[in-house]
């Protein structure tokens, strides 16, 4: 339980892996170009629940949802056969994430495998998407708008699975049209919908793309990877944007997320759950708890 202030809390975006027995060629020789926080090189070594455990001494999450780790992606059914014994051996995750490639002609049958595990809720594939606002543009191949890729989201219903998505803010017209094409799926953007840029005009522009994806009622969004490459994690920076986040999508379907490890390399994670508890502090005991730990329960079924 969190010992901090006695608000329990769940953590709805973290990942583990261990790269002596696995495989994860983004953090085993291979580089992503352009991260987003810029060098990684931190994150190539073990992560596994004790390793969380020692991250959150004092704060600890009641429960996890993990988040697929870009395992090798010839066999991403393995992934969440190791996180399954996991969880069974450690207590954690408490749910899973898994992936599946939706532009793949496998897709149905990674789908069906993945869906066969008690602790899977939901899908991400990652689409393709633009590098910036200024080059922004509809109908890329693998992306949302792929008649493919589509077609894979739509097997995620019949499924039972929801989907995460990781996209830029500049790229949600396109998710705005997949909520309103499949009102049976819950979409859940990650990570704020990543506004990295601060400036005012960018911020009303992200502002705008949340508020057209939030008039979907079949969205969530998950608040985390607020980093920005070679700043300090500061409340000063990131409570504003935690509220407006919170002010477009509402209390009842936004959560608390950690994206541990990947944002241990912008702040700890005790700085990042007290950044949160503080934008939040003026709210009502009822919409905290919603946002700390019933809205996460609910939308990935944790109970």
């Amino acid at each position: 339980m969190d010992t901090e202030n006695g608000e329990p809390f769940v953590d709805a975006h973290q990942h583990f892996w261990d790269l002596g027995a696995n495989p994860y060629p983004w953090l085993q020789g291979e580089t992503v170009p352009n991260f987003r926080y810029g060098d990684y090189s931190a994150l190539k070594r073990n992560y596994l629940p004790a390793d969380l455990a020692r991250d959150t001494r004092g704060f600890t999450p009641l429960r996890t949802v993990h988040i697929e780790a870009e395992w090798a992606r010839d066999d991403p059914v393995a992934e969440t056969r190791w996180l399954s014994q996991l969880a069974q051996s450690c207590g954690r995750p408490s749910a899973i994430v898994a992936h599946a490639a939706l532009d793949r002609d496998d897709v149905v049958e990674v789908l069906e495998a993945q869906a066969a595990f008690p602790l899977v809720r939901g899908i991400r594939h990652k689409p393709v998407t633009s590098a910036s606002a200024a080059q922004a543009q509809r109908g890329l191949a693998g992306s949302m708008d792929d008649p493919k890729w589509r077609r894979g989201y739509a097997m995620l219903q019949p499924n039972g699975l929801s989907f995460d998505l990781q996209a830029p803010w500049w790229n949600l017209d396109q998710a705005v049209d997949l909520a309103y094409d499949f009102p049976q799926t819950t979409l859940i953007l990650n990570h704020t919908g990543l506004p990295a840029y601060r400036s005012e005009a960018s911020l009303a522009d992200w502002r705008r793309a949340l508020e057209t994806l939030a008039a979907r009622p079949n969205t969530a969004l998950k608040i985390s990877g607020l980093g920005r490459r070679g700043k300090p994690w500061t409340q000063a920076d990131n409570v504003p944007v935690i509220r407006d986040a919170i002010a477009i999508f509402g209390a009842s379907r936004c959560m608390f997320a950690s994206n541990f490890p990947v944002d241990s390399l912008v702040a700890d994670y005790g700085t990042i759950l007290a950044g949160f508890r503080a934008a939040i502090a003026d709210r009502p005991a009822s919409e905290r708890r919603a946002l700390l730990h019933d809205n996460a329960v609910r939308l990935y079924r944790l109970d």
